[in-house]
């Protein structure tokens, strides 16, 4: 199962746990402190990313939902000790917003070279009791290390991006990336998404950590993708409904 995953090091004590083979191309973020870890996000959930991580630290390890899709939340039943915004607690133990036969659509919507023991009739969405639940400015410390919880909504009520002063490193989940940014389902804001956006920008930013696609993402992306939303914003256009805009490296779907 372990060649499903790509492991990329951030530097001595961060990883990227990474689905490339899927179209979602999701990230999980294995965060090493000198006395926990984080992981941030579990992925599809179609092989185990609990062998992985076990192989990257001994540390006690803590699982940060960034919010509660099918495709960040796959593999939480690996780990004992999970963590979600308090917004999105009832999305992750038993009132998942999206029925099972859609979940299994979206999964299988491009081909895939799946792991050979993947049974789609078997797959099923996470549910189950976070052990802590998270707050906006709430700070998770692992020791020498420190992340910000940071209340990001509009891609979903709860989503929250981590951010990490010490490094300047934000993982930003679905708020931000190189792709379509969605905010036409029923449970997305696009003015909450936009509002999302400007605050970050606030923040200084060194490395940007997405929830998908491309990781080599410069501090400047989150500029432009504020830009793209205040120009949507001007026209009137900042609806649901609206459409798909393309500004060449990201998209916005409303």
């Amino acid at each position: 199962m372990e060649e499903w995953f790509t492991v990329e090091q951030i530097d001595n004590d961060t990883y990227a746990i990474s689905e490339y083979k899927h179209w979602e191309e999701p990230h999980a973020y294995l965060v090493c402190g000198s006395k926990s870890a984080v992981l941030i996000d579990t992925g599809l959930g179609v092989a185990d990313i609990g062998c992985v991580v076990r192989q990257l630290t001994e540390l006690p390890v803590t699982v940060v939902t960034t919010h509660v899709h099918w495709d960040h939340i796959g593999g939480h039943e690996h780990f004992d000790n999970k963590a979600v915004f308090h917004e999105e607690k009832d999305w992750l133990s038993g009132k998942f917003p999206l029925p099972l036969a859609v979940v299994k659509s979206n999964l299988l919507r491009e081909p895939c070279e799946f792991p050979k023991d993947f049974d789609i009739e078997n797959y099923g969405v996470y549910q189950g009791e976070p052990l802590r639940i998270l707050h906006d400015g709430e700070r998770i410390h692992l020791g020498n290390r420190e992340l910000v919880v940071i209340h990001t909504p509009g891609h979903s009520p709860g989503h929250i991006c981590l951010y990490e002063p010490a490094r300047k490193y934000l993982y930003s989940g679905d708020l931000i990336y190189k792709g379509c940014l969605d905010a036409f389902y029923p449970t997305t804001d696009p003015k909450l998404f936009y509002d999302s956006v400007k605050k970050v920008c606030r923040l200084e930013v060194k490395r940007i950590l997405p929830g998908h696609h491309d990781l080599n993402i410069l501090p400047d992306f989150v500029g432009k993708i504020k830009d793209g939303f205040q120009m949507l914003e001007d026209k009137g256009l900042l609806v649901q409904g609206s459409g798909k805009f393309d500004f060449k490296e990201f998209q916005i779907h409303i």
